[in-house]
């Protein structure tokens, strides 16, 4: 079946596909009002040295030169921001923070990249919150950041760090305000939209194949009940005939 007739179907089976399509509106709209719209809000730190290094002089009261912690970096702190990702990530760290598998409110901290392999790529930890109202996803940010700052603090400690040296974490973009994220929605609609569309059309066939299918049926009993007609017909209407004409004679 070519396009054109496919169209020609869907039209002549309008009592079929018309009901359907309005049918799939409703569906649409059912489901996208019925996933819960989610609030996203991100936040970004950078970690940085203190100003005199991430050493302590040996002698007491000797003077470090300092230095501006925007311009020290080097790889000991993409190590650290790669660690402290992998904390924050941990389901343990998840539990502390309040947020129960499978719930509306999660989080996310990376370095910016998705691909795994390269999270020692630079001393950025990013933060996405996710909520079901604005300031879920705003909360959620702020309890990460400053379970960051634990978490730096309890491994320095751990460590035996002096603490003239300890690292920290800045706030280079502070939780932003929290954006309706429509996403989910939308695919979930378009999911149910393509789906309608396809019932609809199969709908619409079948109906047309089941039309056609009756249609050959009564056709073929007509001419079965045709060609027994003629067969049981032809020698009755001889001897009407002839009987006929007798009388006919006769008057």
């Amino acid at each position: 079946m070519d396009f054109w007739g496919a169209v020609l179907v869907l039209f002549r089976r309008w009592y079929v596909t018309f009901p359907m399509f309005l049918l799939t509106l409703a569906a649409t709209y059912g489901i996208y009002a019925s996933v819960p719209t989610l609030y996203v809000s991100n936040a970004v730190l950078v970690l940085t040295m203190p100003t005199t290094g991430g050493t302590q002089p040996a002698e007491p009261g000797k003077r470090l030169a300092q230095t501006n912690p925007l311009l020290n970096f080097d790889w000991g702190l993409n190590m650290t921001a790669t660690i402290l990702i992998q904390a924050l990530n941990t389901p343990e760290t998840t539990a502390r923070l309040g947020v129960v598998p499978g719930g509306e409110v999660t989080y996310v901290v990376s370095n910016g990249n998705t691909n795994p392999e390269t999270l020692a790529t630079g001393p950025f930890v990013f933060i996405e919150g996710k909520g079901s109202t604005p300031q879920e996803a705003e909360s959620v940010v702020r309890r990460v950041i400053a379970q960051a700052d634990v978490e730096l603090l309890e491994r320095q400690r751990w460590l035996n760090a002096p603490v003239s040296t300890y690292i920290r974490a800045n706030e280079m973009v502070r939780p932003t305000v929290a954006e309706a994220q429509r996403t989910s929605k939308l695919r979930a609609a378009a999911g149910a939209g393509l789906l309608g569309g396809m019932c609809a059309l199969a709908s619409a066939f079948a109906t047309e194949s089941a039309a056609q299918a009756l249609r050959r049926r009564r056709r073929r009993h007509a001419e079965e009940h045709h060609a027994t007609v003629e067969q049981s017909g032809e020698p009755a209407a001889a001897p009407d005939a002839e009987s006929g004409g007798r009388l006919v004679s006769r008057s």
